[in-house]
C-alpha cells in the first residue's frame, strides 16, 4: 500500500526558510517522479515542482511563482522527498502536498500547512 506523510510545516517570519518532507512508503522512490503541490485558502491546488524519476530522466522544473527561492532533494535510500523553502513570503502560505503517481492511481501526502508572517 503506497503511503506519503507529509511534515515540517509551520509558522516562519517573511524572507524566513523552511524545510518540508515527504516519508513515501509501498514503492520504491527512486523509480518514480514526485511532486509537490500546496493549496492556499479560498484557491485551487497549485503544482510547484516535478522532480523526474531516474528513468524518465530530464530535469527538475519549479513553477514560476517559487523558481529561485525552493529547491528539492531524494534521499532515495530512504525513499525520502524533500522541499527546501527559502525567502518566503505571506503568499507562500498555504497547505503543501507532495504527489505520486503509480499504477495509475494518484496518491497525495496529508498535507502540511505552511504559515508566512509576521
Amino acid at each position: 500500500q503506497v503511503q506519503l506523510v507529509d511534515s515540517g510545516g509551520g509558522l516562519v517570519q517573511p524572507g524566513g526558510s523552511l524545510n518540508l518532507s515527504c516519508s513515501v512508503s509501498g514503492l520504491k522512490m527512486s523509480d518514480y517522479s514526485m511532486r509537490w503541490y500546496r493549496q492556499a485558502p479560498g484557491k485551487e491546488r497549485e503544482w510547484i515542482v516535478s522532480d523526474p524519476s531516474r528513468a524518465a530522466g530530464g530535469t527538475t522544473n519549479y513553477a514560476d511563482s517559487v523558481k529561485g527561492r525552493f529547491t528539492i532533494s531524494r534521499d532515495n535510500a530512504k525513499n525520502l522527498f524533500f522541499l527546501h523553502m527559502t525567502t518566503l513570503k505571506p503568499e507562500d502560505t498555504a497547505v503543501y502536498y507532495c504527489q505520486v503517481k503509480y499504477l495509475d492511481r494518484t496518491y497525495w501526502g496529508q498535507g502540511t500547512q505552511v504559515t508566512v508572517s509576521s
